[in-house]
């Protein structure tokens, strides 16, 4: 072996001491779980800040798997009619909380910033934990303080000058390109709601403009894609499973060949489940029966520039999170009851189980079968318009899949916030 080589055997050898005595270092270095700790397994995916709540709530130890925790904390949301999200929290007891459970909520208004979200999640994750800590040796450390509302018997004698009305508006654009092409979207949206126990009343209308232009060799092509769309819904609550509505379309698409497409269908919905409990599971069948007025921008392959037309559809859809995971999924048959031959069925599924210890499983689908492209235009589509994307082609079927699996090991606990180097996110993402 030359001299060269045994030099670089000897550094690789340091090197390798030196990484394994920091690693103990950082073993040492590292907060031990106290034994008397309850140990939770935080289930909360994308609705709350873990690293935040890592950092406010020390008292507990994070656990990687729910295997090898004594208590389940399961958050689940949905919006509320004023446009905010409401927060249900499960507390579900393992092991040594073994069938001590509750349930609380938060209500984020929709107002409200990221961070003040975060903070009322975390006061309500106190609150729900103090019914645990206190049956460990950590309870005489526990002081409950309470602060007195002022405001709360002014505020309950105002009545509300919108009557639960929300409006929310909404304009934005994009601009984009390099040397051989460029891209220009603007949008724009507006929207009122209004929900009570016995009725929900929403009115939403949006908007979008988008150009495309491509340097070819000889000349530049340009693609243009407009569509608006206005919805109206009503819906009257009839019993804990039953509600009836009538939903109301008026839009049109350079893409689907409408220069204008309206309907309006009166429908019945049966939930298996009560309402009530809609964050955690629904498995509910709809049924509705519309009346079509159709106008084309360009003649369809039937021959048609207008055209009226009855339809109807069914749709059953369900909807779980529980402590193995979520799935959620629909089936929906629709047609055309004045042409029976066109009909399309459409199938959707998505989950993400967890099948045991640190291994999980996770799929996405979409599926359907289409005979009622009854707008597709007259003509073949140019190489351009399929390259692009500027206009709906003939098929009789779509789909899509993707899937994957995790899995993860080593190391129970997951107390630790280290945000060096981008360790503890950075990140900015923008929504609409």
């Amino acid at each position: 072996m030359s001299n060269a080589r045994m030099i670089r055997a000897l550094r690789l050898v340091v090197l390798c001491i030196l990484l394994a005595r920091a690693g103990g270092a950082a073993a040492q270095d590292a907060p031990a779980s106290a034994p008397d700790r309850v140990r939770v397994f935080l289930d909360c995916s994308f609705f709350c800040v873990e690293n935040f709540l890592r950092q406010e709530i020390t008292v507990i130890d994070y656990m990687r798997d729910r295997k090898d925790a004594d208590l389940h904390i399961l958050v689940t949301t949905q919006s509320t009619g004023g446009g905010g999200t409401e927060y249900t929290i499960k507390f579900i007891g393992l092991a040594r909380f073994a069938g001590l459970e509750q349930t609380m909520k938060y209500m984020a208004p929709q107002t409200a910033t990221s961070d003040e979200n975060r903070k009322g999640i975390a006061e309500v994750l106190k609150r729900g934990l103090v019914r645990y800590v206190s049956e460990t040796p950590l309870a005489p450390r526990i002081t409950v303080t309470f602060t007195p509302d002022t405001q709360a018997a002014k505020a309950d004698s105002k009545k509300d000058p919108w009557n639960l009305w929300v409006f929310r508006t909404n304009v934005g654009g994009s601009f984009n390109g390099e040397q051989s092409n460029k891209s220009r979207s603007l949008r724009g949206s507006a929207s009122a709601n209004r929900t009570t126990d016995d009725w929900r009343l929403s009115f939403s209308t949006s908007m979008n403009y988008q150009e495309n232009s491509f340097q070819l060799e000889t000349e530049v092509f340009k693609s243009v894609s407009r569509n608006f769309d206005t919805s109206a819904l009503a819906v009257k609550s009839l019993t804990q499973h039953w509600s009836a509505g009538l939903v109301g379309n008026l839009g049109a698409s350079t893409f689907l060949n409408y220069d204008m497409r309206m309907r309006i269908a009166p429908g019945l919905e049966y939930n298996f489940f009560p309402y009530s409990q809609s964050t955690r599971r629904m498995l509910t069948v709809q049924y509705t029966v519309g009346a079509d007025w159709l106008d084309y921008k360009e003649e369809t392959i039937y021959g048609r520039i207008k055209e009226k037309l009855l339809d109807h559809k069914l749709e059953t859809a369900l909807s779980l999170r529980q402590p193995w995971g979520t799935a959620s999924g629909s089936v929906q048959f629709s047609q055309y009851l004045t042409a029976p031959s066109k009909y399309s069925v459409s199938a959707f599924g998505a989950t993400n189980v967890r099948l045991f210890k640190g291994f999980s499983f996770n799929m996405f689908t979409e599926l359907s079968r289409t005979r009622d492209q009854i707008f597709l235009p007259r003509g073949e589509a140019s190489t351009e318009e399929i390259l692009v994307r500027q206009r709906q082609l003939a098929t009789g079927y779509q789909y899509y899949v993707n899937f994957g699996i995790s899995y993860s090991f080593g190391s129970i606990f997951n107390n630790i916030v280290n945000p060096r180097f981008g360790g503890g996110g950075g990140n900015f993402f923008f929504f609409d």
